[in-house]
């Protein structure tokens, strides 16, 4: 039996890998409709997860999930956006990443808040394999909060995954098909 691999013997505050980043929304990013690629700003939210999960890890780390990407207003060429990023949380080789994005009008001043996601990150070592990662030292209150929010969602989603899976595998068209009534669909086939 191979030997479990020890606890780190360090913790790392969550001050030590925070991470900003901003960037110039520039024509080229924008959408028919002049407004940002939702694709842009995520590619922008995974590069900052990434570098905060890495300081942190003090190793490379991939995107496992992306949680609560809601856009909640837009975001408008000309415009700074940044992305703030911490840990929220930590397991044994994962990191919750915890990112705000802001948008500033930097001519008017005003700034939104444009949404707030969560990236599970896994940390790598040289073989390619999960690693460990150091623990978390929660330095303030917020920090305390966050990571025990991380560990409620955490929980429910796993419960969710547990029922939707149930319903998955036992779901009966024929008798379930009352559920349909109302909604904007049509079957094309006899059931």
């Amino acid at each position: 039996m191979q030997n479990p691999v020890p606890e780190p013997d360090f913790f790392r505050p969550v001050s030590y890998s925070r991470t900003t980043l901003t960037e110039l929304m520039i024509p080229s990013y924008a959408n028919f409709g002049g407004k940002i690629h939702g694709g842009i700003l995520l590619s922008l939210m995974d590069k900052v997860a990434y570098a905060c999960a890495a300081k942190h890890a003090g190793n490379y780390c991939v995107t496992v999930t992306v949680d609560g990407v809601n856009f909640l207003q837009p975001v408008e060429v000309g415009e700074l956006v940044s992305l703030m990023a911490s840990v929220n949380y930590v397991g044994r080789t994962s990191l919750v990443i915890g990112i705000k994005v802001i948008a500033e009008n930097v001519k008017s001043g005003y700034v939104k808040h444009t949404n707030t996601s969560y990236f599970t990150m896994v940390a790598k070592g040289e073989d390619d394999k999960p690693t460990q990662v150091p623990g978390l030292l929660l330095e303030t209150p917020d920090d305390v909060r966050r990571f025990m929010e991380a560990l409620q969602r955490k929980e429910i989603k796993a419960r969710s995954e547990q029922e939707f899976k149930a319903i998955k595998t036992n779901l009966e068209l024929r008798q379930n098909i009352s559920a349909l009534v109302g909604q904007r669909c049509t079957l094309g086939f006899a059931l």
